[in-house]
């Protein structure tokens, strides 16, 4: 234990200069308490040049410590550190079978780590479902994308099976059931009234009552909410209906979604959401006749729910929409019909709707005439209600790409002198003038430019509308159509053919 002693070097001679103490010597820092710092000011003070260096102690470096060995239960016995008897080499004074106690204590023992692992398990079910919600993104923005490029946003997926219904036999012992078999006016109202809905059409999509575009009438024909109106009445930008009798004090609006609209035919589907409404019963038009008594409902000027009584003079009436050239299947009636009760209902005495009555169909004539009302025989509406429910837009509809006036019209042959400075050749007023050509069509491709003729399609002369749809009938979208034509310049006219295809039209704007 003396060799231990010897590690630090005596305390400095109190007599001689005060020391900056050595950390080697003075291992835990430690200064002397209250030192006399005289002496070095002193010394440091004196002249330096004759000065002789004052002898520094000469510096005592403590030989290596090396810590003992641990005493431990693992060591092997054969190891070289030990005797076999258990002593240490270098100390004979230790007892047989003990170590040398140098205040050392044996560290505890401290089982090893083990390595922190995820459950197998758990890790394949964190990383399916990390695959389950990157898929169903992927499919999602797919999906957003695909549908904002077909433009059917608003398309539901709906499988429709709407049908007409014959002629019911009646209870005769209801009060509301006359000897002829037939529904009373109050019977008709009481049944076909809660499926007239009032539709409001909207400048914009705040919906405030200044941005009020119109009002119109629409017929229920499902539970979850389908309406049947008018295209007319849903040119708009949002769309609300009302549900139930403002006079019996049940109104309910909702918002609305357009699912489809069709100019070519002034009909269209809105759908709100809601349930258990009453839908309407579709008659077969098919078995009205002459003189059969029949209600008009809806709401002109907005006056809900109003029924007025007439008769149907006529059926099978091919009438023109205002805003095409297309021609529907009309029944003419006399029975009031005023701007509102666009998209309602005709019905029979049966509670059935056997038309939709459009206001557009009647002002094409002049409005001096009275009693002279058309409403769309629902056997002709159908398909079309159907195609728009299911597809939002109406399958197998085909655009050309122009804009035509039947050459042979007054109205033509005078602006045709107005453009060119000469009248028109007789061999051209058997045609089609060609007045626009739409760039987004195929037939932009060809030589055909504005203020060309059309005399031929497929073959068949075309000089209005409907010889172009009879020539180009059982074509469809991307149908390849060849036509003869006609170049007027300087006076003289000069013949081509061209060939070009049909474009699939989905907007409804037909």
């Amino acid at each position: 234990m003396e060799d231990y002693k010897n590690m630090y070097p005596p305390s400095p001679d109190p007599e001689k200069k005060p020391q900056m103490p050595d950390p080697r010597q003075d291992p835990i820092g430690a200064f002397p308490e209250n030192p006399d710092w005289s002496g070095l000011r002193n010394s440091l003070d004196a002249p330096q040049d004759n000065a002789a260096p004052d002898p520094m102690p000469e510096r005592q470096i403590p030989p290596p410590v090396t810590p003992p060995p641990v005493s431990s239960p693992y060591i092997e016995e054969n190891q070289n550190d030990f005797h076999s008897d258990g002593a240490f080499y270098g100390d004979p004074d230790a007892p047989t079978g003990q170590t040398p106690d140098y205040g050392w204590q044996e560290p505890p023992v401290v089982p090893p780590e083990k390595p922190i692992t995820m459950n197998r398990r758990i890790y394949t079910m964190c990383a399916v479902v990390a695959v389950l919600i990157f898929l169903l993104c992927v499919y999602c923005i797919g999906s957003d994308v695909l549908h904002g490029a077909m433009g059917t946003d608003s398309v539901r997926p709906v499988t429709v099976n709407l049908q007409v219904q014959p002629k019911p036999e009646l209870d005769p012992d209801d009060e509301n059931v006359t000897a002829d078999g037939e529904y009373t006016v109050r019977g008709v109202a009481e049944q076909v009234t809660p499926s007239i809905v009032e539709v409001y059409t909207y400048a914009d999509a705040s919906q405030k009552e200044s941005s009020l575009a119109g009002t119109g009438s629409g017929i229920i024909i499902s539970e979850d909410g389908y309406i049947i109106t008018n295209a007319h009445v849903v040119q708009g930008a949002a769309f609300r209906v009302a549900v139930g009798d403002e006079a019996a004090g049940d109104p309910k609006e909702y918002p609305a979604e357009l699912i489809g609209s069709d100019a070519k035919t002034d009909l269209a589907v809105l759908k709100i959401e809601a349930h258990n409404l009453t839908p309407a019963v579709l008659g077969d038009s098919s078995e009205t006749y002459v003189g059969e008594n029949v209600l008009a409902i809806g709401n002109p000027a907005g006056l809900t729910n109003t029924v007025t009584k007439g008769i149907v003079s006529a059926i099978g009436r091919q009438v023109r929409a205002e805003n095409s050239n297309f021609k529907m299947e009309c029944i003419q009636t006399d029975a009031a019909i005023s701007p509102g009760n666009s998209g309602g209902a005709l019905v029979n005495m049966y509670g059935q709707v056997i038309g939709i009555t459009s206001s557009k169909y009647a002002s094409m004539y002049s409005s001096s005439y009275e009693g002279l009302g058309f409403a769309i025989s629902i056997n002709e509406a159908l398909p079309i209600v159907t195609d728009l429910m299911e597809n939002g837009y109406v399958k197998g509809r085909f655009r050309i790409g122009i804009v035509l006036m039947e050459s042979g019209t007054e109205y033509a042959q005078e602006e045709f002198q107005k453009h060119f400075a000469k009248p028109m050749p007789a061999e051209l007023k058997e045609s089609i003038w060609i007045t626009e050509i739409s760039e987004d069509c195929d037939i932009s491709n060809t030589d055909l430019q504005a203020y060309d003729f059309i005399l031929e399609m497929q073959g068949k002369p075309v000089y209005d509308y409907d010889s172009v749809i009879e020539a180009l009938d059982g074509c469809e979208g991307g149908s390849e159509v060849t036509a003869h034509c006609a170049h007027y310049e300087d006076g003289k006219v000069t013949y081509f053919d061209i060939t070009f295809l049909l474009e699939e039209d989905t907007s409804g704007n037909y």
